[in-house]
């Protein structure tokens, strides 16, 4: 059986049928807060090439730099590439991550891996046995 997703009781249409200011008293604070605001000029961008590319079903990803954009439900079933400072991860965008902020999709650092010591180490690394 699979369980239809929800987001605080509304189904995804629903919350696709809604209005910007009755989907926002939806959001925890701090996303709420973000949004009455207002959006800057790079969310902006990114929501009006959303709606433009879901308006002529065009299934390509979006670059962007704004990571602090929270995702809408019109947003859902698009793939967004968002930038980590280095390149633009692509980020499919499902009901689950409704209300996060893209950002939190594309992380901005990697696990350090460190090799064997080398020529020029320490001192005292230069007695590690040979394998």
């Amino acid at each position: 059986m699979v369980r239809e997703f929800t987001y605080r009781g509304y189904t995804l249409e629903q919350l696709q049928q809604m209005s910007m200011d009755e989907f926002i008293k939806l959001l925890p604070s701090r996303q709420r807060r973000s949004l009455r605001r207002g959006l800057t000029e790079a969310q902006k961008a990114l929501l009006a090439k959303v709606r433009k590319y879901r308006r002529l079903g065009i299934n390509k990803a979006i670059r962007t730099h704004a990571r602090d954009m929270v995702i809408l439900p019109e947003m859902v079933g698009m793939t967004i590439a968002v930038h980590n400072g280095k390149e633009f991860v692509p980020v499919e965008i499902v009901p689950e991550m409704i209300g996060h902020r893209l950002g939190e999709f594309a992380i901005t650092n990697k696990r350090v891996v460190h090799g064997r010591p080398g020529v020029g180490a320490t001192k005292s690394s230069m007695y590690v046995p040979l394998k």
